[in-house]
């Protein structure tokens, strides 16, 4: 009798094909088939065999970019720390290409993880440790008319969920229909549809925010969010990280776990790659269901909305797979839904700025591009400059520190508004620029 045992002693590996192959070679016995034979049917079940395992790269044989200087004792620690990881990182066999961004920082200590403000372009893979377990990480602004910004935050803090958890029953708010299509036809996603629902339109804590504050440009009101894809987020991070685990043992030994990843012409890559997408429209619909909370309950007319992510993997045209850690693309129409426009937070002390991207290979130098009157990239940029958003008319530099909302200028012939008024300024506790 043909058993799971005897195509082991055949030197078969176990797998989900045993099912089908032992009951085939039963039939062919029974039939009077001698072991060639029936080995031969075996051989037709059996996947094709594991390529050959691949190493790390020698220490320095891929450099990477480094659009970033220290300009003090404490910049110039924490560019140690940053090249350290980068080095290591770079030895992972499926990048092709790296870049670092300015104001970049160590996300952890273990070797080699890729740093806040990180790009890693990889080769047909996609590695979860490298978006981390906030996945899609972003920001979302919706800009209203003139509206005391007390009114936005009280109702912010009445009408949303802050914190760990989703919302209780009863007071749950369910995601789009076509948004949860794509939770049901994923098999990373489909376990996670019940957490879609339950923590939707609901707002982290942490580095993440609620904020509110004026356009310099024209006073206008608008409310940023910065938060990721919430429960739903870790739960497919934490599997993504178990299937490459999986890949990592057969294909790489030497690569570390956190490193590790799903070969992207796989049936499991193909699935992993659609399942971030799905998580990618989720976020979004969580931003603005939060924000069209508040529309509604004040009667505010949406005057205009965007947003972008700065914790994902992306894809160009050339294939390649660009993992963004605390970045986000400058390229044109890096996605179908894309503005152009882009959220670029500073910190507690310094307004949030609107910026479009520009097609450029490199960053240009920090120093040269301020006095060039264009908008650096910082660590929610990718390795593109970016310009000042064209739509909105200049502004100078707000006068009110913490919760200013500003656009830099565009045009030296436009006149310059009013500044923001500080006593608009205002935070929601714990607070803080994003990584």
């Amino acid at each position: 009798m043909i058993t799971g045992k005897t195509l082991i002693a055949w030197g078969h590996a176990p797998g989900p094909w045993f099912a089908a192959a032992i009951p085939a070679a039963e039939k062919a016995r029974l039939a009077g088939a001698d072991e060639q034979a029936i080995r031969a049917i075996v051989e037709g079940f059996a996947p094709p065999p594991a390529p050959p395992s691949v190493g790390l790269r020698e220490h320095g044989a891929l450099p990477y970019r480094l659009n970033v200087r220290a300009e003090d004792k404490d910049d110039a620690e924490n560019l140690v720390s940053v090249e350290r990881h980068m080095r290591e990182l770079m030895r992972v066999p499926t990048l092709v290409a790296g870049s670092v961004m300015p104001d970049a920082c160590p996300a952890g200590s273990t070797p080699g993880t890729i740093p806040v403000g990180g790009i890693a372009a990889a080769k047909n893979a996609i590695h979860p440790g490298m978006h981390s377990a906030d996945i899609c990480c972003s920001m979302a602004v919706t800009i209203f008319g003139d509206i005391e910004p007390t009114a936005i935050l009280d109702a912010g803090m009445k009408l949303s969920h802050f914190g760990g958890g989703g919302r209780p029953r009863g007071h749950q708010l369910r995601p789009p229909p076509e948004v949860l299509a794509g939770f049901e036809s994923n098999p990373f996603l489909k376990p996670m549809a019940s957490a879609a629902i339950e923590h939707f339109a609901t707002q982290g804590d942490g580095n993440h925010f609620f904020y509110v504050g004026r356009l310099a440009s024209s006073g206008q009101v608008a409310l940023v969010t910065h938060h990721g894809s919430r429960k739903p987020g870790a739960m497919l991070y934490k599997a993504g990280m178990e299937t490459a685990e999986n890949f990592r043992r057969v294909l790489s030994p030497e690569t570390p776990k956190h490193n590790a990843w799903i070969p992207a012409d796989t049936k499991e890559g193909e699935a992993y790659w659609q399942a971030l997408q799905a998580i990618r429209s989720w976020t979004k619909a969580n931003h603005y269901a939060i924000h069209d909370l508040i529309a509604d309950a004040l009667e505010l007319e949406r005057k205009d909305r965007f947003w972008n992510e700065h914790n994902f993997v992306f894809r160009k045209s050339d294939g390649l797979f660009y993992h963004a850690k605390g970045a986000t693309p400058a390229w044109r129409d890096f996605a179908a839904d894309s503005s152009g426009l882009t959220l670029i937070p500073l910190n507690m002390a310094e307004p949030i700025l609107i910026a479009r991207g520009l097609d450029a290979r490199l960053l240009w130098d920090l120093r040269r591009t301020a006095r060039a009157g264009i908008l650096a990239a910082p660590p929610t940029c990718a390795s593109k400059r970016a310009r000042p958003r064209s739509r909105l008319s200049p502004s100078r530099r707000p006068a009110s520190m913490p919760a200013s909302f500003a656009a830099s200028r565009t045009c030296q012939n436009c006149p310059v508004p009013t500044r923001a008024q500080p006593r608009y300024a205002r935070r929601l506790p714990n607070s803080a620029s994003p990584r």
